[in-house]
């Protein structure tokens, strides 16, 4: 297949149905309620940015951080380092800690409100990002807290992140997969129906998949594409999840230190982004 053949509306569709086919929480339920073309248009935003792009991920599970994020917050983020882009990942402690030997972190912590937007406000002020982008980052309900999945409050251990998507003055992206996650605002009546405390928090663009970090893989597809290097061929899940699991992650789903995201075995991952390489024309 001759990647100048491929149009890219029905590639985005093709992405956007492969990336929900499990339906494990929903997400293809609810995908009629978003407008198709979502990871073209979220990823030919992300696509011109030369300048910081902030990444925010990290949901706390018990005293850790889960893998699916941050597995897919690192792969975009080296994607769009090779891009020409200044990635930055935006999280709390514990993941915050954990990265920041490798990758460049900006820390955000939980605490007394007016102080920590105050922060927020600094660091878009002085970050001055292109995009702002949230992967499977708790988002706050209609009452201010955050939930879990299993509906339980995590609001004394989840730092912020709504700030700095609610204040950005250039495009916001949200990935999630369940429906607590920072972006669910847009899809408000559509995800009634889950079994999930929702969030509230809107985004210039949502995207969803069955795992979140499937969705980074989503846009990188298209990275790939047009930057005709096979970006997505170059990610290796399998370092990824070691590297994090070294630093004490577990999976959200089990809550064990273990080499899987959501309950899954990466090699359902690897047959996801098999299935997007296959899309654009590569299929080794």
């Amino acid at each position: 297949m001759s990647q100048h053949s491929i149009n890219e509306n029905v590639l985005s569709k093709q992405v956007e149905d492969l990336l929900v086919a499990r339906n494990l929480r929903g997400m293809k339920t609810v995908q009629p309620a978003l407008s198709s073309g979502y990871y073209l248009r979220a990823a030919r935003t992300l696509y011109k940015c030369k300048g910081h792009v902030l990444i925010g991920t990290g949901f706390p599970v018990v005293d850790t951080f889960e893998t699916d994020g941050p597995l897919g917050a690192i792969a975009l983020y080296d994607a769009l380092e090779k891009l020409g882009a200044t990635p930055v990942i935006v999280c709390g402690p514990p993941v915050s800690q954990a990265l920041m030997e490798k990758y460049r972190v900006h820390e955000i912590r939980v605490g007394e409100h007016q102080e920590r937007t105050l922060e927020a406000f600094k660091a878009l002020y002085n970050y001055n990002p292109d995009a702002v982008l949230s992967i499977e980052r708790p988002g706050q309900a209609e009452d201010g807290g955050y939930y879990n999945m299993r509906g339980e409050s995590i609001s004394a251990r989840t730092a912020c992140f709504d700030t700095f998507v609610n204040n950005a003055k250039c495009p916001t992206i949200g990935i999630g997969d369940g429906g607590n996650e920072i972006g669910m605002g847009n899809i408000t009546e559509a995800i009634k129906g889950l079994d999930i405390t929702p969030a509230a928090t809107r985004v210039d663009e949502l995207l969803i998949a069955d795992v979140s970090n499937w969705g980074a893989y989503g846009l990188i597809t298209f990275f790939s594409l047009w930057s005709g290097r096979d970006l997505l061929g170059e990610i290796d899940p399998l370092a990824i999840i070691e590297y994090l699991s070294k630093l004490g992650s577990v999976d959200g789903v089990t809550r064990i230190n273990q080499l899987t995201e959501d309950g899954l075995p990466l090699e359902e991952g690897d047959s996801v982004i098999a299935g997007l390489r296959a899309l654009i024309g590569y299929t080794n």
